[in-house]
């Protein structure tokens, strides 16, 4: 399948440069534009589609997943390894493959081990998805798999 052109990225976004595990990878790439708070955006491919030629409402997820989790590894500084506890999702509305959907963040709370965050995914003028998620502070690393890197591209 065809990637999308990148022009259809709009101004001020950047090919997000968190490590973050090759996952991201095979979903991505996803766009940060740094601010108060940071924005986090997704040109979604066809490859992200599903069967009703939208995107699919696992891909939503999983940029869910990202977008609060990078705000969370933002918060308590990159260097703490956080993981995800729990990740609540509402599907408001659908987005197609050729959509740019931005995403944004906001903690919540914060205690010694627990970050609760809030945030939601939109195309345009709609929303497309809202989130709710717990992310815990771990104190050793989790365990480093070979190839694990900083994303280069």
């Amino acid at each position: 399948m065809k990637s999308m052109p990148s022009s259809a990225v709009p101004p001020g976004f950047e090919i997000c440069r968190i490590a973050d595990g090759c996952f991201a990878e095979y979903v991505g790439p996803l766009y940060v534009r740094e601010g108060e708070p940071a924005r986090f955006g997704f040109l979604a491919q066809p490859r992200h589609g599903n069967v009703h030629e939208a995107v699919h409402g696992g891909m939503l997820m999983t940029l869910a997943d990202q977008v609060l989790g990078l705000t969370v590894m933002q918060a308590v500084g990159l260097e703490t390894p956080v993981v995800t506890v729990s990740l609540h999702c509402d599907f408001v509305s659908a987005a197609r493959p050729g959509d740019w959907i931005e995403g944004e963040a906001t903690i919540t709370r914060m205690t010694r081990s627990l970050i609760f965050v809030r945030g939601s995914l939109g195309c345009g003028r709609s929303v497309v998805l809202s989130a709710a998620g717990v992310w815990k502070k771990v104190s050793h690393p989790p365990r480093r798999q070979a190839g694990i890197r900083e994303r280069e591209s």
